[in-house]
Parts: structure tokens; sequence; C-alpha cells
């Protein structure tokens, strides 16, 4: 992934970013099959200390290839827009000069994946999860020999990611005069699709942060 240092995260930027709650992104797995595509899973993922925590169907196809690939990716996109031509032509020039771009925050953990497949173990996962997901709890009590859990658990197994790189990248148009930010901010709260406000949210706070 190209970032370029206006792009570039402080460190546990990506941290303060995800927040205490589960992301959403996607495990990307080596095909066993060299001829094959990589595999992609979308799924949650807790961050746990220096760990991700995974857990995916039994019946999955995945798990011959997490065994003999355990290097996997997980990857993480939010915060993101298009930004059209207009909002970027250059002070003083036509609006039909500018050149768009996309916004988007991302950080991808190159990770070594652990299989867990003790039902204990997978029952602490499961509660460690829960605790990110639904801090307010409201769920039944996660036991090996209780229903709903202790029945489902041999239905799944869980992974262990151990993080052993994270890039991360925040794309706000840092190289881009402090007008030019705070007027696209400004732009993005008042179109208001989709990202757009945790765009603009994101692209404030570097500004803050950066100047």
């Amino acid at each position: 992934m190209l970032i370029h240092p206006w792009d570039s995260a402080r460190p546990d930027e990506w941290r303060d970013w995800l927040g205490t709650t589960a992301p959403f992104g996607q495990l990307s797995v080596t095909n066993d099959d060299p001829a094959g595509a990589p595999i992609v899973l979308p799924t949650h993922a807790v961050v746990e200390g220096p760990d991700l925590l995974v857990h995916l169907a039994r019946p999955n196809p995945v798990w011959p290839h997490i065994a003999a690939h355990p290097r996997v990716l997980f990857s993480v996109i939010g915060d993101y827009a298009y930004i059209p031509s207009t909002w970027r032509a250059k002070a003083g020039g036509p609006d039909e000069d500018g050149v768009p771009t996309s916004y988007y925050a991302t950080v991808q953990f190159t990770c070594d994946a652990e299989i867990i497949d003790d039902r204990e173990e997978k029952a602490e996962l499961l509660r460690t999860q829960l605790r990110h997901l639904q801090p307010q709890g409201d769920h039944a009590v996660v036991d090996v020999d209780q229903p709903p859990y202790g029945r489902m658990l041999p239905g799944i197994r869980g992974i262990r990611l151990r993080i052993v790189d994270v890039v991360a990248k925040f794309k706000y148009d840092d190289h881009n005069p402090i007008e030019h930010r705070t007027r696209v901010t400004d732009r993005l709260i008042e179109r208001g699709e989709l990202h757009d406000p945790g765009a603009a949210a994101q692209q404030a706070r570097r500004l803050e942060e950066r100047g």
C-alpha cells in the first residue's frame, strides 16, 4: 500500500480510530491452490492486546488454507468518501480543473494465525468478543456446558491472529492548505451522504492535530 508522508499515521492512531469496538473487515488468506485467487472472508475481529480474535463456522472451506499458510492479512476500511473534482480546484482556478480523489482511513494487519479448537478457549474468545461488541451485556452466559452457546461451540473454530505488523493510512488531503481542507470538511458535512460525516470528522481531527 502506497502511503505518502502526509497520509501517514502517528503511533497507535489506528487504535484510537478503531476504539474499543470490534472492527469489521476482510481476512485475506493465501490459497493453497497456486492457480486459485486469494481467499477473502468478511468478518468482525476484536483487538485484544497484541492480537486480533476471530471466529468462523467449522464448515468454512478456508481452514486447510490457513493451516497451510498461517501468515494472513486482516484489513479494515472506513470513513471513506468520494471528493469531486469541483471541490479540489486550485484557488483562483476554474472548478473543472480540479482533480477528484477519495478520502479513507485504513489499517492492514499482517498476522500469524493460530486456530483454536479447545472448547473452553473458544468460549473465552466469544466472551471477549461479546465484551467488545455488546458491552451492555444482555446476552446469555457463555458456558461450555450451558445453552445456547454450549451446544453451538462445536460448530465454530476460533482464530487468534498474532499481529506481526500494522500499516495504517489516513488519506484526507493533509498536504493541501488549511483553507482547502476546511472547505472540503464543510462540504462533506453539507452533503451528508453515507460515510461523509465520518470522513469530515477524520479530516477535522487531523487538521487540529497536524495543522
